[in-house]
């Protein structure tokens, strides 16, 4: 006599059998893009302790490195970071996460006395991807308020960081004059509208590299390597605001 699974029981099997798939795919690593010539990673604390030296031989040019978020947060081991990228002959770009339910000026302040800046380095970079809590129309002043300042103080045009669905549902159309630095994990390239152009672009966030323990995020940049120079600070940052030490 042939024996049929129970309706429980085939549905726990395809549940389970559901779960082993999407866990495959998740372990799916990144694949290297070869078609751009400026290539890069992202990282934080999250890496643990990088071997500077052996990442930047593999065709990585720069990194965006975590310094602050909000008013008070500074990356464990952005200090470790920052130095030892440029030791290694990497392009550095120090980014903070902004947390809209804390004053822009605050955040700013914070900003500016972890982060000091020299010719060779990428402009600062702005990470906005959450709302907290707040009403979308009630954050574009105080992304504004910080890039602006901070523009001040540095001299130079931060960069904007965000995922491709937040920056189309809140950011679009708000600061087209500011370089942009876009994540979407896929192979097709970011889609932000015919006007607007992005300069970096976040492909992936599961890739292997020598020097790093674990996976980091892979970047590129849209140009070549001229077009990325002309990006690069070319003198110390005017320090037009002052913070306490």
């Amino acid at each position: 006599m042939k024996l049929f699974p129970s309706r429980r029981t085939r549905i726990v099997a395809i549940g389970m059998a559901g779960l082993f798939a999407a866990a495959a795919c998740g372990k799916q690593e990144t694949e290297r893009r070869r078609d751009f010539t400026v290539h890069g990673v992202d990282v934080s604390h999250y890496q643990s302790c990088i071997e500077w030296d052996k990442l930047a031989l593999q065709d990585i040019h720069f990194a965006f490195i975590k310094a602050t978020e909000g008013k008070t947060l500074v990356d464990s081991l952005f200090t470790d970071n920052w130095e030892n990228a440029r030791t290694a002959g990497l392009h550095r770009g120090a980014y903070h996460f902004f947390r809209p339910q804390s004053p822009p000026l605050d955040q700013v302040l914070h900003f500016i006395r972890v982060v000091r800046l020299e010719p060779g380095d990428l402009p600062p970079v702005l990470d906005v991807e959450t709302l907290d809590g707040c009403s979308p129309d009630t954050i574009i002043p105080l992304i504004r308020t910080w890039l602006t300042l901070v523009e001040a103080h540095y001299g130079v045009k931060p960069i904007l960081y965000s995922n491709q669905k937040f920056y189309h549902r809140h950011l679009a159309g708000h600061f087209d004059d500011y370089p942009l630095w876009i994540a979407r994990y896929s192979r097709d390239f970011p889609e932000l509208g015919p006007e607007r152009a992005w300069h970096f672009w976040q492909y992936g966030d599961r890739a292997r590299l020598q020097g790093v323990d674990g996976y980091v995020d892979l970047n590129v940049f849209s140009g070549s390597h001229s077009d990325f120079a002309s990006l690069l600070l070319r003198s110390r940052s005017k320090n037009v605001i002052r913070s306490n030490p």
